[in-house]
């Protein structure tokens, strides 16, 4: 039992690792004046009308690109919330449609770690997976887009053109605004793309900041610092002070020092310690064999292929809700019933799509899950909040039980393929019956 707690918790450091780089990436990207250059641009583009399916296409579009529901909320997201709070709009359709946008990219991305999981456990290749998948996942983001464009051109707007113009000014007259500064979060886009870890390129983004923090906001490190004069102390002070405690920068307008305010790394204690307690009850669940026992259970109640979909979709978001991880909801069900959707001539393609349809996506929508709790944190938001709004998240495991339940676009083995997959069945267990003698 103490071993599976360890390995429960142990499996969930990376997130905590990257959930305070990213606490300290906030840090001295408001130092910085990023984040504050990404609102201040972001009111001359967007408008109340257009702003909820233009935060969502822009969060599909950084998230395909990188692979990363989290780099895109960390980053994009943070940016995006800020210019949907100046144009008056509710954080909770803010964050509905930003983490919308990000799931998307999380789930179809060929850099994504789910999207290569999720086929790595259903025994098939990435890019079959990826074709597969668009049948749900387009019509899933094309209902969603629709509805945050209907609900856009109905929003009152809490902010009028004055109020915009006067959250600009009070931005630029505490921060130096250049489109310079965009040169950290290209950097960042550009190292996920390129493969490197989200650590690492989290970490460069951290540094990066930092740098762009001395170039560019020299008076905004004195001020940080709680210095009267600039001296050779006082960047490292003001830096340090960014990425691990809270920091905010005082302007006339209160909603602005509102946006310029960030916690650090101890604004994601509180979550870190959520997640290992979380850890530890999914450890003992997995452990004590209670989750398979489960599982066992509901395969012999599918007697269809609309139930055996509907039983996956609703043992990924199971395991979102008791195991309190992403990954955990992908491998435990793929495992599972990889072997039921065999024997019943279904390729391993649908069951690779239900993983990411039902799992990938619902994580977020928990509160104690690790992603739930993650997104909440960074965006400042409670999932309770943001989650009536993720209309992709919600959608997308209807769609797969729909397309299931009318038997649209199911693969199936052919008669000839299905004698093979018997003969290697065969050949599998004489090699384990060798093996044991």
């Amino acid at each position: 039992m103490l071993n599976g707690i360890v390995k429960s918790i142990g499996s969930a450091m990376s997130s905590i690792l990257i959930l305070l780089l990213i606490g300290s990436l906030a840090g001295t990207w408001l130092l910085s004046g990023i984040v504050p250059a990404m609102i201040y641009y972001g009111l001359d583009i967007l408008n109340p009308s257009i702003f909820l399916v233009a935060a969502c296409i822009v969060s599909c579009i950084v998230s395909l690109a990188t692979g990363s529901s989290w780099s895109t909320v960390a980053t994009m997201g943070v940016a995006l919330l800020g210019i949907g709070k100046a144009l008056g709009i509710p954080v909770g359709l803010c964050g509905g449609a930003i983490i919308s946008g990000a799931y998307f990219g999380d789930k179809i991305s060929p850099l994504s770690d789910t999207t290569n999981l999720a086929p790595a456990m259903a025994g098939t290749d990435l890019f079959s997976h990826i074709r597969y998948m668009m049948w749900t996942t387009i019509p899933s983001i094309s209902i969603t887009l629709i509805i945050f464009l209907i609900l856009g051109f109905n929003i009152v707007p809490g902010s009028q053109p004055t109020d915009i113009e006067m959250v600009q000014k009070s931005i630029d007259s505490a921060f130096n605004i250049t489109p310079w500064l965009f040169l950290v979060p290209v950097l960042v886009i550009v190292l996920i793309v390129k493969k490197v870890p989200a650590l690492p390129a989290l970490f460069i983004g951290t540094i990066a900041g930092a740098l762009f923090a001395f170039l560019f906001q020299p008076h905004i490190i004195q001020q940080v610092g709680e210095a009267n004069k600039y001296t050779d102390f006082v960047p490292f002070r003001a830096v340090m002070k960014s990425m691990y405690t809270t920091i905010s920068i005082s302007t006339n307008n209160e909603m602005v020092n509102s946006l310029l305010t960030t916690r650090g790394m101890s604004g994601m204690l509180n979550t870190v310690w959520l997640i290992m307690s979380a850890m530890v009850f999914g450890g003992i669940m997995e452990a004590s064999g209670f989750l398979y026992r489960i599982t066992q259970s509901v395969i012999k109640l599918a007697t269809n292929t609309a139930s055996l979909v509907a039983s996956t979709a609703g043992m990924c978001i199971f395991f979102n809700f008791t195991a309190s991880d992403q990954y955990l909801s992908i491998v435990i069900p793929g495992r599972m019933f990889a072997d039921t959707y065999r024997k019943r001539g279904l390729k391993p393609q649908l069951l690779s799509r239900t993983l990411e349809d039902s799992g990938t996506v619902t994580s977020v929508l928990i509160p104690w899950n690790t992603c739930g709790a993650t997104q909440a944190t960074v965006l400042g938001i409670s999932t309770l909040t943001y989650l009536p709004y993720c209309f992709f998240n919600i959608i997308s495991p209807f769609m797969t039980i729909i397309f299931a339940a009318f038997n649209i676009r199911i693969s199936r083995y052919s008669q000839k393929e299905m004698e093979l997959n018997l003969i290697e069945d065969e050949k599998k267990k004489e090699e384990n019956k060798q093996g044991l003698t």
